[in-house]
C-alpha cells in the first residue's frame, strides 16, 4: 500500500499535473464523442467517388453531367407477377414513376415501364443525383411503391442507386455496433488477463479517448473535403484505434506493474515504465503510421484516404496511451490492480539474479522461453514447416474482384431486382454502359458498338455541347465478370472510330477501372511498405541482420495468413472471390501491425542482451514480454474479428485475414520462430551495431551501453 505520511510537495505537483491532463482529456472526449456518430453522415459509398480522375469512366461521368445538366445515377424499378403483369400493374408503376420524377433528388426523365417478352415482369427507370441524399431518395421511392402496389405484385429497386442504398442500409449504425461489440470483446479479454475489475475500465477509457480525439480530427478533414471517408475506412479506423490503443496500453501497464515490483514509489515506477515503453511504442506506432501513409501512393481515392484516416487513429492511440492512461493510473496507485495488488519483491535488490526475478514473476513463460532457446533448431524448423505449408496455398487466393451485388452477405432488394431482370430481360438493362462521343461521329460509334459481342441494345440518349450520350445494354448483369469483359471489348471497338474521341463509362466500366487500379496499387505500394518498415527497424535496433530477419518472418506470416484465408474462403465459406485490393489491405495491416510485436520483443531483447548476451537476453525478453504481447495479439485479433458483424463481404474477409494473421504472428512467429532464430544467430544478430561488435569481441558491457 502507499505510505500514509503527508504528501510531499513534489508528489502534490505530480498529482496536480495528472489531474490537469485528465481534465483536458475528459473535455476532449466530450467534444469528440459527437464526431464519432457524425462521421457516418459524411460517408461517400458509391464506387464512382473512388475513381482516379484520369480513369476513362471518370471522364464519362463528367461528360454525362455536362450533357444532362446534372450528375445522375440509375434507379431500376422491377415488378413481377407470376401469373402475368396486368394493365392495373402497369398503370400503377407508370403513375409512381411519373409522380416521383422531378421531385427531390430525382431527374425529370422516365424510362418505361417496359414489359418483358414473357409478360411476367416489367421494368422502369429514373435518374437520381448521387449525393449524400441518394439513399434517402431511394427509400422514399420504395415507400411509395410498397404502399400502393396491387396485391400479388412484387416490386424491387435495383440499378446503381439501389445498390448504394442497400450498401448504406447494411452499414447503418456501424459506429455504435462496432463500438459495443469491440468494447465488450476487449473488456472480456482484459478481465481474463488482469482478473481485475478496475484496470480494464481504465484501459477501455483510454481507447475511447483515442477514438474520440481521432474522430474529431477526421471529421474536420472530411467536412472540408481534405479526405474522403466511406463505410470501410470508418469501420477499419474504429477497429484499428481500439485495437492499437489497447495494445499500447497493455505494454505500458505491464511495464508499470513490473516496476512496481522493484520500487515502493508509484511515481518512480510510472516514470521508469513510461521511459521504457516510449521507444518501442513510438517505434511501433511510427511503423504503422508510415506503412499506412504509403497508401497515399494509391490512385484510388478510397485507398488514398484510408491511409491518413487510419494514421490519424494511430496518432490518437499513441497520445492517449502515453498521456491519458498514466493520468488515470497514477491517482489510483497500486489499487488499480486489485485484487492482485503488486508488492515490492524481496529479491529486487540491485545484485539480484535477473533470471530468478523473471522466473518468479513469469514462471510459465520462463519455462517456455527456456525450452525454445534450449532447442532453437527444433522450434524454428517446426514453425517454418507450419508457415510454409499454409503459404503454399496463397496462390489460390482469388483477388480478381466480385460482382457488386455479391458484396452483401444477406439478401437485399437490389440483388433480387437484378435476379428478376436477368430472368426476364437482357441482364444489363438495369445499368447500361454509357458511351460519350462527338456528335458528328455518333452514327459510326453506334454501329461499332452494335457489332460487339455481348451488346444487345444500343440507343442514343441525349446530345448537348457537341457531345452525344449513347447507352449500350449488355447481355450480362452489369456487375458480372462477363459484363466487364464486354466493356473491355466495347472500349476497343469505339476507340478505333477515327476522330470520335469515344469513351465508355457506366457501372460496369467503373468496376473495370477500379479493378485495374487496385492491381497497380498493390504492385507499387507493397514494396514501398517493406522498404519503409525495414528502414524503421534498422534505425530502432541499430542493426541490419535483425531487421532483415524480422521482415522475412512477417512477410512469411502474411503469406501463410493469405493461404489459410484462401482455404477458408474457397472451400469452407464458399465466397465468390475477393476485392482486388484485399491483398494490399491485408499486407499493409499485417506487416505494419505484425511488426509491432516483434518490436516489443526485440527492443526488450536488445536491452537484456546488452548485459548478458543474446543467448541469455532473448529468453529473458520472451518470458517478460510473452504474456503482454500474447494478450495484445488476442485483443487486436478479437477487435478486427468484430468487423464481421457487418454483413459486407469485404469487411468479413479483412477481419478474418487480419485476425488470423495476428494470432499466427503472435503465437508462432513471435513466440517460437523469432526467438529460436535469434538464439541461433547469436550476437551477430545485432550486427553492425556496437552491441554486436562488442559481444563478438568477447566484452560484456553495462546495461546502458549501446542500448
Amino acid at each position: 500500500m502507499e505510505p500514509r505520511s503527508p504528501v510531499p510537495a513534489r508528489r502534490r505537483r505530480r498529482l496536480l499535473l495528472s489531474a490537469l491532463v485528465l481534465l483536458a482529456w475528459v473535455a476532449l472526449v466530450g467534444v469528440g464523442a459527437g464526431a464519432i456518430g457524425a462521421l457516418s453522415g459524411l460517408q461517400q459509398n458509391n464506387s464512382a467517388a473512388w475513381l482516379p480522375e484520369d480513369a476513362e469512366s471518370a471522364h464519362v461521368l463528367r461528360d454525362v453531367e455536362q450533357i444532362r445538366g446534372s450528375d445522375t445515377a440509375s434507379v431500376a424499378v422491377v415488378a413481377q407477377r407470376a401469373s402475368g403483369i396486368t394493365p392495373a400493374d402497369e398503370a400503377f408503376l407508370a403513375r409512381v414513376l411519373r409522380s416521383t420524377a422531378g421531385t427531390g433528388g430525382f431527374g425529370d426523365d422516365v424510362l418505361g415501364p417496359v414489359r418483358s417478352a414473357d409478360g411476367a415482369a416489367m421494368v422502369g427507370g429514373l435518374g437520381v443525383v448521387p449525393d449524400d441524399g441518394m439513399p434517402g431518395e431511394v427509400s422514399r421511392l420504395r415507400d411509395a411503391l410498397e404502399s400502393g402496389a396491387p396485391a400479388g405484385l412484387s416490386v424491387h429497386i435495383g440499378g446503381e442507386a439501389g445498390v448504394v442504398a442497400d450498401f448504406t442500409s447494411a452499414i447503418a449504425g456501424i459506429d455504435g455496433m462496432l463500438l459495443v461489440v469491440a468494447g465488450c470483446v476487449v473488456l472480456v479479454i482484459l478481465v481474463v488477463v488482469y482478473r481485475s475489475p478496475l484496470l480494464p475500465v481504465t484501459v477501455l477509457l483510454s481507447a475511447v479517448g483515442a477514438l474520440a480525439s481521432s474522430s474529431l480530427v477526421v471529421y474536420a478533414l472530411a467536412d472540408h473535403n481534405v479526405v474522403t471517408i466511406d463505410a470501410q475506412s470508418q469501420g477499419i479506423m474504429f477497429i484499428l484505434v481500439f485495437g492499437a490503443a489497447t495494445d499500447y496500453a497493455l505494454l505500458l501497464v505491464a511495464r508499470y506493474r513490473e516496476e512496481l515490483a522493484l520500487t515502493p514509489d508509484r511515481f518512480t515506477a510510472m516514470r521508469r515504465a513510461w521511459r521504457a515503453t516510449l521507444a518501442p511504442v513510438a517505434a511501433s506506432g511510427g511503423t504503422v503510421i508510415l506503412g499506412l501513409l504509403c497508401m497515399l501512393l494509391s490512385e484510388l481515392q478510397s485507398n488514398r484516404s484510408l491511409g491518413p484516416i487510419a494514421a490519424i487513429g494511430i496518432v490518437g492511440s499513441l497520445l492517449a496511451t502515453m498521456t491519458f492512461l498514466p493520468a488515470m493510473l497514477l491517482p489510483l496507485g497500486r489499487r488499480v490492480f486489485w485484487p492482485r495488488v503488486p508488492r515490492v519483491l524481496p529479491g529486487a535488490a540491485a545484485d539480484a539474479d535477473p533470471d530468478a526475478i523473471v522466473a518468479a514473476e513469469h514462471p510459465r513463460w520462463w519455462r517456455l522461453s527456456r525450452s525454445v532457446c534450449d532447442h532453437p533448431r527444433r522450434y524454428a524448423a517446426g514453425a517454418l514447416v507450419v508457415l510454409f505449408v499454409l503459404a503454399a496455398f496463397a496462390p489460390q487466393f482469388r483477388a480478381g474482384g466480385v460482382p457488386q451485388s455479391e458484396v452483401f452477405l444477406r439478401e437485399v432488394d437490389s440483388k433480387v431486382a437484378q435476379r428478376i431482370i436477368g430472368e426476364h430481360f437482357p441482364a444489363g438493362a438495369s445499368a447500361p454502359a454509357i458511351i460519350v462521343t462527338d456528335d458528328g461521329d455518333a452514327a459510326a460509334v453506334t454501329a461499332a458498338a452494335r457489332r460487339v459481342d455481348g451488346v444487345v441494345i444500343v440507343r442514343t440518349v441525349a446530345s448537348a455541347g457537341g457531345d452525344t450520350e449513347i447507352d449500350a445494354v449488355l447481355a450480362d448483369p452489369p456487375d458480372s465478370d462477363a459484363a466487364l469483359d464486354t466493356v473491355v471489348r466495347l472500349r476497343d471497338a469505339v476507340h478505333t472510330v477515327p476522330g470520335a474521341d469515344a469513351m465508355v463509362g457506366g457501372m460496369s466500366a467503373v468496376q473495370v477501372d477500379v479493378r485495374a487500379t487496385s492491381v497497380r496499387d498493390r504492385t507499387v505500394i507493397i514494396p514501398v511498405v517493406l522498404a519503409v518498415v525495414l528502414a524503421v527497424l534498422m534505425l530502432l535496433l541499430r542493426a541490419v541482420v535483425a531487421p532483415v530477419m524480422l521482415i522475412g518472418t512477417v512477410v512469411l506470416s502474411f503469406a501463410s495468413a493469405l493461404g489459410a484465408s484462401a482455404l477458408v474462403f474457397n472451400h469452407l465459406l464458399d465466397f465468390p472471390g475477393s476485392d482486388p485490393a484485399m491483398p494490399l489491405f491485408g499486407f499493409v495491416f499485417l506487416v505494419a501491425l505484425g511488426i509491432d510485436y516483434n518490436i516489443f520483443l526485440m527492443t526488450r531483447g536488445r536491452e537484456e542482451s546488452a548485459c548478458d548476451g543474446t543467448e541469455a537476453g532473448v529468453p529473458r525478453a520472451l518470458a517478460v514480454t510473452g504474456g503482454v504481447i500474447t494478450s495484445a495479439g488476442a485483443v487486436l485479433a478479437a477487435t478486427f474479428a468484430s468487423l464481421s458483424v457487418i454483413p459486407l463481404l469485404f469487411l468479413a474477409q479483412i477481419s478474418f485475414i487480419v485476425a488470423f494473421g495476428v494470432l499466427l504472428d503472435t503465437i508462432v512467429v513471435r513466440t517460437l520462430l523469432v526467438p529460436a532464430l535469434s538464439v541461433q544467430i547469436g550476437d551477430r544478430i545485432w550486427w553492425p551495431g556496437a552491441l554486436g561488435r562488442r559481444r563478438q569481441g568477447g566484452t560484456v558491457g553495462n546495461p546502458g551501453a549501446g542500448s
